[in-house]
C-alpha cells in the first residue's frame, strides 16, 4: 500500500446522495479478487450507456474532470454492501482522496485499508468546495493528510477530523501485514515463549 501525505490534483464533482458500493462498482465485476483493473469499469452503469459509449453527462466523461484525484461526493457515499472492490475501483481509477459529509461505514474502513483516503467535512463545507471549481477548466486541490487540511480552488484553506490509527497507516503506507510485521520481534519472543505442542512432541 502507497504512503499518502499530501495530495494535490484536480478534483472531480458527483453531487449525488446515497451512492452504493453496487453503483461504484456493479456485481458483474467481482469475479476477480485482485485489487486492479477495475478503473475503467468504475460507476460502469452511469458512466456508459448500453452501447458500451461514455454518456457525456456523467461527471467521470467531463473533460474539466479528467485525470482527478481528488472526489467531491454527496452523503452517504459507499453505502451498501460490504465489497471492497469499490474502494479498490476507485483507487485504481486514479482517485487518492474521497470527500463527502458521510460515509457508509464498511466503506470507509475499507478505504483505510486500501490506501484511499476518506473525508468527511460538513455538507455545507462540501457544497461550498464544489461550487468554488471551475466547471469549464478544472480545478485543482491539495490535501495535507499530516495537518489534516484540504485547500480549496480559492485558497480557502479547511481542516478536517480524521481518525488516528487509521490515519497513521495511511502515512506509513501500512496495511494489515504490514500493521502485524511491525510487531515481528514481540510476535516471536512470545513464540520462543509457547511453542507449539507440535514443535515440543506433545503430540
Amino acid at each position: 500500500m502507497k504512503a499518502v501525505r499530501t495530495v494535490t490534483g484536480r478534483v472531480a464533482i458527483l453531487d449525488r446522495p446515497n451512492v452504493d458500493t453496487d453503483q461504484i462498482i456493479p456485481k458483474q465485476f467481482l469475479k476477480r479478487i485482485e485489487p486492479t483493473g477495475y478503473g475503467d469499469v468504475l460507476f460502469f452503469d452511469w458512466r456508459y450507456d448500453e452501447t458500451g459509449q461514455p454518456r457525456p453527462g456523467f461527471a467521470l466523461n467531463d473533460p474539466a474532470f479528467a485525470g482527478a484525484k481528488v472526489l467531491l461526493a454527496g452523503r452517504n457515499f459507499g453505502c451498501g454492501s460490504s465489497r471492497e472492490h469499490a474502494a479498490w475501483a476507485l483507487s485504481d481509477y486514479g482517485f487518492d482522496v474521497v470527500i463527502a459529509p458521510s460515509f457508509g461505514d464498511i466503506f470507509r474502513t475499507n478505504a483505510g485499508k486500501t490506501g484511499l483516503v476518506a473525508i468527511v467535512l460538513r455538507d455545507d463545507e462540501v457544497k461550498a468546495l464544489m461550487e468554488s471549481v471551475d466547471l469549464d477548466r478544472g480545478s485543482d486541490v491539495t490535501v495535507d493528510l499530516e495537518a489534516c487540511t484540504v485547500t480549496a480552488p480559492d485558497g480557502r484553506v479547511i481542516g478536517f477530523e480524521f481518525d488516528e490509527s487509521t490515519r497513521f497507516r495511511l502515512l506509513r503506507g501500512l496495511d494489515d501485514i504490514d500493521l502485524t510485521l511491525e510487531h515481528e520481534d514481540e510476535i516471536e519472543m512470545y513464540e520462543a515463549m509457547h511453542p507449539s505442542p507440535l514443535d515440543t512432541g506433545a503430540l
